[in-house]
């Protein structure tokens, strides 16, 4: 594994939260993504779907539960009190000197590793440089020759099909996120510039991508509770904006949802896109830092 003090700041010194300031915190959170997750149960309730909304609770396996449960940030302690001790518990949590606190010791070897890859794989994209020319045309490429229409049910596609077929034919695709390209209609796959597979999934990610940046919410759940609630709300707050634009972009006719398309078959519609784009991967590269820097900062054994 690379060094992590090339990337570090000096160690924070610990914060004590009173009872009253961390149920005051949960509280603030909570409020924070309910107005995502509570439509979101009500719509499952119903039996309904939102093809722009859901996704962040279908495609990333963290439950709307855990989303709204508050942990406190990396370097945070709790008192130590009943209520503490009721919400927080071992193995992650342990209670000593008039605190809880999370112990790295008390972390399992395998969870590790998975913090060690996901702080690799951040910098590893960060470093890449970053590219703004896909224009979304993914779920254009998904609906190729009318392969598999995903949102059929709930919204119809906005053009006929000879016109997105003709649109995905006439410019070139450049995808670098396999979980998107692997959607591809089969007869699409061979108009994608990029060479993308399994094995090398990752070795295509780059800063620019709406799919990378979206997975900024994936990393920061995978380190919870270690990365803290803040940060993880900011980054499913970012992968909200960046699905937004995704579909926006898309084929679909999303007006029945309150969804304007941005059209990117126009030169138009580019332009928007790619301004947009650049505007949320800079939003990411802060929140890609920021991740990168509480990794390491959890990991250090002097922070123990």
């Amino acid at each position: 594994m690379a060094d992590m003090h090339s990337t570090m700041e000096p160690p924070h010194a610990l914060t004590t939260l009173s009872t009253v300031e961390w149920q005051a915190r949960a509280t603030v959170h909570l409020a924070r993504v309910q107005p995502y997750t509570v439509p979101r149960r009500e719509r499952r309730a119903r039996g309904e779907s939102h093809p722009v909304h859901d996704f962040l609770f279908q495609y990333y396996s963290y439950s709307a539960g855990k989303l709204e449960t508050w942990h406190p940030g990396p370097h945070e302690v709790l008192e130590d009190s009943d209520q503490a001790r009721e919400r927080f518990r071992p193995p992650v949590y342990r209670f000593g000197d008039g605190v809880l606190r999370r112990h790295v010791r008390d972390m399992t070897p395998a969870k590790r590793e998975l913090l060690e890859s996901t702080w690799q794989l951040l910098r590893d994209t960060r470093d890449r440089t970053a590219h703004f020319g896909c224009y979304g045309m993914h779920e254009w490429a998904m609906v190729y020759g009318g392969f598999e229409i995903r949102h059929a049910g709930v919204a119809p596609l906005r053009l006929p099909q000879a016109e997105i077929d003709a649109f995905v034919e006439s410019r070139p695709v450049s995808c670098s996120h396999f979980d998107a390209f692997r959607f591809f209609a089969p007869s699409a796959k061979p108009f994608n510039r990029l060479p993308i597979a399994w094995e090398t999934r990752y070795d295509a990610e780059q800063p620019g991508c709406i799919h990378a940046n979206m997975d900024l919410y994936r990393w920061a759940y995978t380190c919870m509770p270690w990365v803290g609630s803040d940060l993880l709300a900011e980054c499913f707050e970012l992968a909200m904006a960046l699905r937004d634009l995704d579909m926006q972009a898309g084929p679909y006719d999303l007006r029945v949802f309150g969804v304007q398309p941005v059209c990117i078959e126009t030169a138009a519609g580019r332009d928007e896109y790619q301004r947009r784009q650049r505007d949320l991967s800079a939003r990411a590269a802060v929140l890609r830092q920021q991740l990168i820097e509480v990794i390491a900062h959890v990991l250090e054994p002097e922070l123990t």
